[in-house]
């Protein structure tokens, strides 16, 4: 009787309890660490970086501001942010200490070293105090999270009176059509990268199959929502291959 009535969620396809996926997605980035950034430029042909680049056109930072980077990992949010921001704090947060040490490792860290703290959390129960930073950013991360929406209630909770949430993720494109030239390109293809370059093709069947498993781009703008934002908005990008979710804690 007990089983049946334990909480459950998916990992990609599968269905796994909820205190498995945790660690399950560790498992998956602590594979990937040494090839992340590698496999975001074959994986999408460098777009992720236009992507990134147009949540910082949307996002603009200014100077003096505090940042969170949840699921930050290897540092490409943080590292865009306090150069556009001339200068701030960014504090790259991650449930996976490989991918935060690969992102210690990069050129850009050793130059903004003092602007950069790196910090083992959990996106659903932050070790941070409440109203400590000015904006809040999660890039392509939030769909690995067991329960999205208590991580945007952390969101709202840690950000300052007039803070900013932004996420980045990948969605789903509002054509039939070319959401199956998508899915067959995704299925076919990214897989196979992951094998050959990274040596993991179960990491990347994962990652593929977690995209499907996330929620449409109002769907997801509702969650945005109920954590308590206002002025909440999004943005397609490359045709909702990719969509940037805004709000405000106001």
């Amino acid at each position: 009787m007990t089983d049946s009535l334990e909480n459950t969620t998916h990992f990609g396809f599968q269905t796994v309890r909820e205190e498995e996926k945790a660690g399950r997605v560790q498992g998956v980035f602590t594979s990937v660490a040494s090839k992340y950034d590698v496999m975001n430029d074959a994986m999408s042909m460098g777009i992720h970086r236009i992507w990134k680049d147009a949540m910082m056109d949307w996002l603009a930072p200014r100077p003096g501001q505090k940042l969170l980077d949840v699921a930050g990992g290897t540092g490409d949010i943080s590292f865009r942010f306090l150069k556009r921001a001339g200068h701030g704090h960014a504090t790259v947060c991650d449930l996976t200490e490989s991918m935060l040490v690969a992102g210690r490792q990069r050129a850009e860290a050793s130059d903004m070293s003092e602007s950069l703290e790196w910090v083992v959390g959990d996106a659903m129960k932050l070790p941070f105090e409440n109203n400590t930073f000015d904006v809040y950013t999660i890039s392509f991360g939030i769909r690995n999270v067991t329960r999205p929406q208590e991580a945007l209630n952390e969101a709202f909770r840690v950000l300052k009176p007039g803070g900013r949430l932004m996420v980045l993720e990948f969605s789903q494109i509002p054509n039939d059509l070319m959401q199956k030239v998508y899915d067959a390109y995704s299925f076919n293809v990214i897989p196979k990268m992951g094998e050959l370059i990274a040596n993991d093709r179960d990491s990347y069947q994962y990652l593929v199959e977690s995209i499907r498993k996330f929620p449409d781009q109002e769907t997801f703008l509702g969650m945005v929502r109920k954590a308590g934002f206002e002025n909440a908005k999004y943005r397609n990008l490359s045709m909702g291959i990719a969509c940037l979710h805004s709000g405000w804690k106001i």
